[in-house]
């Protein structure tokens, strides 16, 4: 039988503390969706997309100066497939001589190049982008929540995909905050950070769920309390390795990521506070208790056990 141990740290002494700084965060974030939104990138609102293919390896920032100085705003310059070939996008109308005046203007500095192609995405297409990432999004969640319902508990469940939503939220409120570009690179993050976060929450579920199982003192609070404490070291860890190689990724892999390592970036963080207070938070609220933990014995156990017994008149033998 375990014994009632006291922890260094109570991290659940603090949960309505937490509490009151999810809310306010998900107020904040909702307050600055409303007001301000969210500067959608190329991908949703349509432009026009230009391949050029160089002599030699560009420097994408001298491209990026080169298109500022010549009046254009609002676009994107990456490679793509190699170095010597680049993407420019546009949030620009469609007009059949853009595609050469970007090459012109370009050449202009003495590079070698060449007009590959170019392409109109109309607003329309954007739009159907908005929609079904949305669409994707929340039926991410609802996957999360019938899993977890099904290899946990249906209380379980809920204390999964909350926070996952927690997180989601207050990373758009902060893009929409400084208004950085959102585009499919971040939505490709957002779907990152749920995959992350649940891992996260997961395990300190499943600790959690064989503790109840285990001690046999201990209010609901002392046993989450006991499971987080079991599980920070390689909360941390993981957190901790993971940001190494974002911050790598948002100092070093250039302009076109950085929207994507930050969004990553602040989901780590949020995501690992989510799994730690908001998740064990809300099973304390929901009041889960040993008796949600408990195995369902299976079907026609005790009739197995009645026919495996032997007939009565070879006992008398």
């Amino acid at each position: 039988m375990s014994e009632v141990t006291k922890q260094p740290f109570d991290f659940m002494g603090l949960r309505k503390a937490a509490s009151v700084v999810s809310i306010a965060l998900l107020i904040a974030s909702v307050a600055m969706l409303a007001m301000r939104g969210l500067n959608l990138g190329l991908d949703f609102t349509g432009g026009t997309s230009v391949e050029l293919e160089y002599q030699q390896p560009p420097a994408l920032e001298d491209v990026r100066e080169t298109l500022s100085e010549a009046g254009y705003e609002q676009f994107v310059v990456q490679n793509f497939g190699d170095d010597n070939l680049v993407l420019v996008r546009l949030a620009e109308s469609e007009n059949d001589k853009l595609a050469e005046d970007i090459a012109a203007t370009l050449a202009a500095n003495g590079d070698e190049l060449r007009l590959i192609s170019s392409e109109f995405v109309g607003s329309q297409v954007g739009e159907e982008l908005k929609e079904d990432s949305g669409l994707g999004l929340l039926i991410a969640l609802a996957v999360v929540l019938i899993y977890v319902g099904m290899r946990f508990q249906f209380k379980f469940g809920i204390a999964s995909v909350l926070p996952l939503a927690h997180d989601v939220i207050i990373i758009l409120g902060i893009f929409a905050l400084f208004q950085w570009t959102f585009d499919l690179s971040v939505l490709a993050a957002l779907l990152a950070v749920i995959g992350y976060s649940l891992n996260d929450t997961i395990v300190v579920a499943d600790r959690i769920r064989e503790n109840f199982r285990k001690m046999r003192e201990g209010d609901s609070e002392h046993i989450i309390n006991e499971s987080i404490h079991q599980t920070i070291g390689r909360t941390i860890n993981t957190s901790g390795t993971t940001l190494v190689v974002l911050f790598a990724l948002f100092f070093l892999g250039g302009e076109a990521i950085n929207n994507f390592a930050i969004a990553l970036i602040i989901g780590v963080i949020v995501g690992t506070y989510s799994s730690i207070y908001v998740s064990a938070n809300l099973l304390v609220v929901l009041g889960v208790t040993r008796e949600d933990m408990i195995i369902p014995p299976k079907e026609g156990a005790g009739e197995a056990e009645e026919e495996e017994q032997p007939p009565e008149w070879l006992n008398r033998m």
